[in-house]
């Protein structure tokens, strides 16, 4: 136990412990027990202190770790230029550029889509119907938790998260103990759901990108989903334990009815044709991931144009969608119906920089020699299970982003099973804490007060108990599997 909780330390503080040879190239300096590595520590280190303050200080998470990014790099690309070396940093830096533009542009894709049919009232449509529906508070919670589960493998959990919370804003009223454990059943969902998809997460998007390869074969899309039973499990636990504690009443009030507007339908269609194409340009022509979804972006414009074109012929439409869009976001006298562009720019930008520090930041330090020496500490003296598991639990303290493009940049030697439960753990571990996901993040800010760090604290014992149902659940299930 002592020798688990020093590898904590070590990995929460990431001081150096002793001098571990870099693996990354014959040229490479081993900087970890030099002054170099302790500053590239210390900026990363506060930049991320400033991260985590962020619902404090009101400070974008992406720029501390932007700036850090910047100092770190080149700190390490004068020293190297110092001593002869003047390609080694330059060759790195390329490296992780590539790593993180594949990432982003994959990103910005699915935002711009999301984006589209936020636009077109998709999701006001499936909240203003199941505010109308009259369901009882606990019918609420299981049908908000199971939309939860199941939406955020397609959407991400984030979207997904936000959207059953203003359901239950919406019909909870002045009741804070369903809204707080319906909150916290969302997060938990969300974040197990996107555990078992490619597209409901960025730890198993950064996975499945990778292409790691394992004894068993590489981890294509298709791995994913033995995940599901587990993340099911991560999920049902704690909500059958809070069912009890749903207040067994009936919210009063209902909502008022949302028309999608013309389009809609088809934009959901062509979301689900590029996630189609994404697959089979990385299974079939073996190409990266981001190929098939910028052709998807295409798909979206396409269609942009269609929608601008017909707008004022097709003004008055059937089939229940919406007969105009002048009004929507008050802007009066618009004749722009559609404009892709204007949903690509609504993208979540400070997150999309957050990941360019967080890839750079941590490249760095594995460029250092940081990663090899956590790798050799945590896979091969601990072992690869209970290093996932630390994995999870980190997640929930810092963020799963850093700590799984950690484990990528350190590519330890892993069967299929435990590339899927590093997956499983970094996934759901930041449910453990409503500060440990970006759904948890989100939904403090949009049930401000009623869905607090210490009310969601109250359920980690019982969160815990389906995290480590779930990780018995896929050891003994994918194990004979794989």
């Amino acid at each position: 136990m002592t020798y688990v909780l020093k590898t904590l330390f070590f990995l929460l503080l990431a001081l150096p412990g002793a001098a571990l040879a870099a693996a990354t190239g014959d040229n490479n300096l081993d900087l970890t027990s030099h002054w170099v590595g302790y500053t590239a520590i210390a900026i990363f280190a506060v930049a991320y202190l400033l991260v985590m303050a962020e619902e404090f200080t009101h400070l974008r998470k992406s720029k501390p770790v932007i700036l850090a990014a910047g100092l770190i790099w080149s700190i390490i690309a004068w020293y190297y230029a110092s001593h002869g070396f003047t390609h080694e940093a330059e060759a790195a830096v390329r490296h992780n550029l590539l790593e993180y533009a594949e990432l982003m542009l994959f990103l910005l894709v699915a935002m711009t889509y999301i984006n589209a049919m936020d636009e077109r009232n998709v999701f006001e449509a499936l909240r203003s119907w199941l505010v109308a529906r009259g369901f009882g508070f606990r019918q609420l919670f299981w049908i908000t938790g199971v939309l939860a589960f199941f939406i955020s493998p397609v959407a991400d959990n984030l979207t997904t998260a936000l959207l059953m919370c203003a359901v239950v804003l919406a019909v909870g009223g002045s009741n804070s103990k369903f809204i707080l454990l319906a909150c916290i059943n969302i997060v938990v969902a969300a974040n197990a759901g996107g555990a078992f998809s490619p597209f409901g997460d960025i730890t198993t998007l950064m996975v499945w990108q990778k292409g790691v390869q394992t004894p068993q074969g590489v981890v294509a899309f298709g791995s994913f989903f033995a995940l599901f039973i587990p993340s099911l499990v991560n999920w049902l636990v704690p909500a059958a334990i809070m069912h009890f504690a749903v207040p067994n009443e009936q919210p009063s009030g209902g909502g008022k009815p949302v028309a999608m507007k013309r389009g809609a339908r088809r934009i959901i269609v062509l979301f689900l044709l590029t996630i189609v194409t994404a697959v089979s340009f990385h299974n079939f022509l073996h190409m990266p991931p981001v190929i098939g979804m910028l052709t998807g972006l295409a798909y979206l414009q396409f269609f942009g144009f269609y929608l601008k074109k017909t707008y004022h012929r097709d003004r008055n439409t059937s089939n229940g969608e919406a007969a105009t869009e002048l009004e929507h976001d008050g802007q009066m006298g618009d004749l722009v119906a559609f404009d892709v562009f204007s949903k690509v720019a609504r993208a979540e930008w400070d997150t999309l920089l957050f990941f360019y520090g967080v890839v750079l930041c941590v490249g760095g330090l594995g460029f250092i020699g940081y990663l090899s020496l956590t790798s050799e500490l945590m896979y091969i003296q601990l072992g690869a299970t209970t290093a996932n598991v630390i994995v999870g639990i980190l997640s929930a303290i810092v963020d799963n982003i850093p700590v799984m493009f950690a484990v990528l940049t350190m590519l330890p030697d892993m069967s299929m099973v435990q590339w899927l439960l590093v997956t499983l753990t970094a996934g759901v571990g930041g449910s453990l804490l409503s500060i440990g996901s970006a759904a948890g993040v989100a939904l403090m800010g949009q049930a401000r007060g009623r869905y607090p760090f210490f009310g969601h604290l109250k359920w980690a014992p019982v969160i815990a108990l389906g995290y480590a149902a779930s990780i018995y659940t896929h050891l003994w299930i994918n194990s004979a599997i794989f």
